[in-house]
C-alpha cells in the first residue's frame, strides 16, 4: 500500500505575459490584463505531493522537515519576491503562466526526490486558478 502526503508553502512572484514578435495589439488581445507593461504580482502556493509506503518505524512516508528543506532550497528561494521573467534563468524566453510554473516546480523537485516518489506539484494563483504537474506512470 502506498499513501500519498501533500505539503505546501508559498511565495510572492510578479509576471508579465508577452511575446516580443507579437504586435502590442495581438499581445492585449491574447492576454489581456496580464500584458500590462509593468507587469502584476501574485500571492502563489505550491503544493508538493509525495507518495510511497509507510516507515513501520516512524509512521511516515517521508519526513516533512526533509520536505520543507527541498521547497524551500529548490522553489521558494528560485521564485519568491522575484520577476518570474527577468530573475529565474530557468523560464527565461518563456510565458510565465501557473501552468509553465507547474512543469518548472516539478523539474526542479523531480531529481532530488529520493526516499518517496513525486507524484504532484499544483501551483495555486489564486483561488480559482491553479495547474497541477503530475506523474506520467501513477502506479
Amino acid at each position: 500500500m502506498t499513501i500519498e502526503v501533500t505539503r505546501r508553502a508559498s511565495f510572492c512572484a510578479g509576471h508579465r505575459y508577452w511575446r516580443p514578435e507579437w504586435t502590442p495589439a495581438r499581445n492585449h488581445e491574447t492576454f489581456g490584463a496580464c500584458a500590462n507593461e509593468n507587469g502584476h504580482g501574485h500571492n502563489y502556493s505550491v503544493e508538493v505531493t509525495l507518495s510511497g509506503p509507510v516507515d513501520p518505524v516512524n509512521g511516515m512516508v517521508v519526513n516533512l522537515t526533509d520536505v520543507d528543506k527541498l521547497i524551500q532550497t529548490h522553489v521558494i528561494e528560485l521564485l519568491d519576491h522575484k520577476n518570474l521573467n527577468l530573475d529565474v534563468p530557468g523560464l527565461a524566453g518563456k510565458i510565465p503562466t501557473t501552468e509553465v510554473l507547474a512543469g518548472f516546480v516539478w523539474d526542479q523537485l523531480v531529481s532530488k526526490v529520493t526516499v518517496a516518489r513525486l507524484v504532484r506539484v499544483r501551483i495555486c494563483e489564486s483561488d480559482n486558478l491553479w495547474a497541477e504537474c503530475c506523474c506520467d506512470d501513477a502506479t
